[in-house]
């Protein structure tokens, strides 16, 4: 019954253990028993008991289920434990949603004395004297975009930054792997396009900033991160890294997406994995600009030895960008060089999950800008689905 309250970090993978010491045989919802998720005080030495009032949500009353089965038992109190069952009663969230009326006033059977005695009729009545709920529920689909720059070197040198290790991912692996494994919990289907940008096509040696990274133009999307890591180390065996390197297309490509979905229900990620060198600062600059007002936010990881001047005027922390005296409606961009977070021991894992923090840091007051300058509230949230012939219920 005893609920525990932690603090839940966007940016974080926040893993929980549970220790404790079995007394009593555990039930188990999946042959429809019930689980307690609330107990009242105890009042004494009256036939007319009033409870004070308590706050549920609704995911612990009933998984956002409004018709899931609640229960009600009513227990006579005894100082040894052995406390006596008056009778219970059924209802639901909808049920209870009607508020104060002659709905929410039920009748406490106990169906044994039912059986026993043909007269009886209840051992009492409970009435709700008033029932509110407050939505807190927010649901949004994520859609993370990856877009990854490839030009530095020779992949098959152990000088370039897209070296392929047989003991170890690279720089770009590395950060692509971080951010997205935190990230990609947050998109619904986990299917994420992946584009690669400064690159020589096969078969005619096109020059490309906006290819995917799978080969399949049609359909850029890589199951999960994993997918999106494959679809990377594919694309190095057969396209040529060839600069310059141009920022704006891709930045574009997902705008475009973002642009068609302004009502809330989606937000959008778009990952750049870069060396840091960038061709037309300009361009990206204006696509920013126009960008801020759109739902979208923009992850740039700085890899490698390079100067990243450019990325953190980028980034607007301390001066807004602006292209062609216009300055963006919000800061979107948030900049990160990922050697500030090379673990000096050499564990990787550490690395990783430092970058992620700080990357991931600022998108929900990048989001709730977004949704709160627009009057954008959220949505209760849908019912979860429950597998036919598997009734899940509730006991308070």
């Amino acid at each position: 019954v005893r609920k525990f309250l932690l603090d839940y970090f966007f940016e974080e993978r926040q893993n929980l253990r549970f220790d404790f010491r079995i007394e009593k045989p555990l039930g188990s919802n999946e042959d429809s028993t019930f689980t307690i998720c609330h107990k009242t005080e105890v009042i004494k030495n009256t036939l007319d008991p009033v409870w004070q009032a308590f706050k549920i949500p609704v995911r612990a009353l009933c998984n956002g289920d409004y018709d899931r089965t609640i229960k009600v038992e009513v227990y006579d109190w005894d100082r040894d434990g052995g406390h006596d069952f008056i009778g219970e009663f059924s209802t639901s969230y909808r049920e209870l949603s009607r508020g104060q009326s002659q709905f929410n006033v039920y009748e406490v059977i106990n169906p044994k004395k039912k059986v026993k005695k043909k007269r009886y009729l209840n051992s009492g009545t409970v009435s709700f004297e008033m029932f509110y709920f407050i939505i807190k529920n927010c649901i949004i689909n994520y859609t993370v975009s990856v877009e990854v720059s490839l030009v530095y070197g020779n992949p098959a040198q152990p000088t370039s930054l897209h070296y392929m290790s047989p003991y170890q991912l690279n720089a770009y692996g590395m950060a692509l792997k971080a951010v997205g494994e935190i990230i990609q919990d947050y998109d619904s289907d986990k299917m994420f396009p992946a584009l690669g940008f400064g690159a020589k096509l096969p078969p005619d040696g096109r020059v490309s900033h906006e290819f995917a990274l799978n080969g399949n133009p049609q359909n850029p999307y890589c199951a999960g991160i994993e997918g999106v890591m494959e679809a990377y180390y594919q694309s190095l065996k057969s396209v040529q890294l060839y600069g310059p390197t141009n920022f704006s297309p891709v930045i574009n490509h997902v705008a475009r997406y973002a642009a068609s979905e302004k009502d809330g229900s989606q937000y959008f990620v778009l990952l750049i994995i870069t060396d840091g060198v960038i061709s037309d600062m300009a361009q990206t600059k204006e696509s920013i600009v126009n960008a801020a007002c759109l739902p979208m936010s923009i992850i740039i990881v700085g890899v490698g030895p390079a100067e990243f001047d450019a990325m953190v005027e980028l980034d607007g922390d301390e001066v807004r960008i602006s292209s062609r005296g216009r300055c963006a409606e919000r800061d979107i961009v948030q900049f990160v060089p990922f050697r500030d977070y090379i673990d000096r021991t050499g564990n990787h894992i550490l690395s990783m999950a430092r970058l992620a923090k700080d990357v991931l840091a600022e998108i929900p007051d990048q989001f709730l800008s977004y949704m709160r300058t627009r009057g954008i509230k959220p949505s209760p949230a849908p019912p979860p689905y429950t597998p036919p012939g598997q009734p899940l219920q509730t006991q308070i």
